[in-house]
């Protein structure tokens, strides 16, 4: 056996013949390296045991031939080449990865190019009243690119172009109902889009479903409250309600409405229409009233008070004094109506290009 005193470059040969200390040299100095291994005995090993030092390992000089054979090794064909296939397939999957995710941004970005095309040529065709192509456009624009914010409200507002306000046909009540599911998909991301709420509004006063409308309408206000075209809007149904009901119960008891509160009809034909408008009046009031604190040149919103004082009337029945005040007071609105719409005419600014909102909403 082998003992090796690391460090020192002794060596000895242990059930040998030659069994004296040997140094790089070949010079043997057995007391020498006895001593410097009593001082450090973790210096000692035998040779070919397999739990080594690491100060050992290091130290101690490569027995004879071990150089030569670990430099076959490093230099080995055949290592080499598995080393670098294992390396260049590495090297090829990551590139790979990389290529793909590459391609993939490319068409996402492709698409995205796609759909902003296809929603400028809907727009285009929406401007030239074609709004079955806009659809078409639109609806292309959707499915390329379904996160294009405003693809989906194009859609919606194109689709409402194609109904015919008062019409209860099942095939307009179906083009309706799809154009509001789209604006309550939009409304569903942003429950705030004041736009959206406003359209929804209009196609229900389109096919006459009069209370959704106010109370989308009133969703208006609750983002925002000085919108005035929605206040107005509420005191326009509220007073459309307010003159089907007076022509349904006059109608009945033959008897016609003379716009001036009806003081000479039967006190029990008035009594049910009183029980009726009166809530209605009093809100159409109130929204119309608001509608001008927040537009003061709304002469829309005059004419519909001047309507409402005068359906007041009604309300009043009986209270002649009352009677007259509401008259008086419908008579200033229309006088209030007519100039300023005479005002507004002559200020009137042109419209900007491009697709724009009207009143209610509507892209035109």
């Amino acid at each position: 056996m082998l003992q090796i005193c690391a460090g020192t470059g002794l060596q000895r040969l242990i059930g040998s013949s030659e069994s004296g200390w040997q140094t790089g040299d070949s010079s043997g100095d057995s007391k020498l390296f006895r001593r410097i291994c009593r001082r450090r005995p973790e210096l000692t090993v035998p040779a070919g045991k397999q739990e080594y030092n690491l100060a050992i390992l290091v130290s101690a000089p490569p027995a004879r031939g071990q150089l030569h054979q670990d430099t076959r090794r490093a230099t080995d064909p055949q290592r080499l080449k598995e080393k670098d296939t294992n390396m260049n397939g590495t090297v090829r999957i990551a590139a790979l990865t990389v290529a793909l995710a590459g391609m993939v941004l490319s068409m996402g970005g492709c698409k995205r190019l796609q759909a902003r095309d296809q929603l400028n040529k809907g727009v285009d065709a929406f401007k030239s009243g074609k709004y079955e192509e806009a659809i078409g456009h639109f609806q292309q624009s959707m499915r390329l690119d379904p996160s294009l914010p405003m693809a989906k409200t194009y859609l919606a507002t194109a689709m409402s172009q194609n109904i015919v306000p008062g019409m209860d046909t099942p095939e307009n009540l179906k083009t309706a109902q799809d154009a509001v599911d789209l604006f309550k998909e939009v409304l569903a991301t942003d429950p705030t889009d004041v736009n959206s709420l406003k359209q929804v509004a209009g196609i229900y006063f389109q096919i006459k479903k009069l209370e959704d409308a106010k109370e989308w309408q009133k969703k208006v206000l609750a983002v925002d409250p000085k919108d005035a075209e929605a206040a107005y809007t509420v005191g326009v149904i509220d007073w459309t309600l307010v003159h089907q009901n007076k022509l349904k119960i006059l109608g009945a008891a033959g008897v016609e409405d003379d716009g001036k509160g009806n003081a000479k009809a039967p006190k029990k034909v008035m009594q049910p229409l009183i029980q009726q408008n009166g809530p209605l009046v009093e809100e159409g009031l109130q929204y119309l009233n608001q509608a001008m604190a927040n537009r003061a040149n709304y002469d829309d919103a005059m004419q519909y008070l001047n309507l409402i004082y005068r359906n007041k009337a009604d309300i009043d029945f009986g209270n002649a004094a009352a009677v007259k005040a509401d008259l008086d007071q419908a008579q200033v609105w229309t006088d209030k109506a007519m100039g300023t719409r005479k005002d507004n005419e002559a200020k009137k600014d042109k419209t900007p290009g491009g697709i724009t909102m009207d009143a209610s909403g509507q892209l035109k």
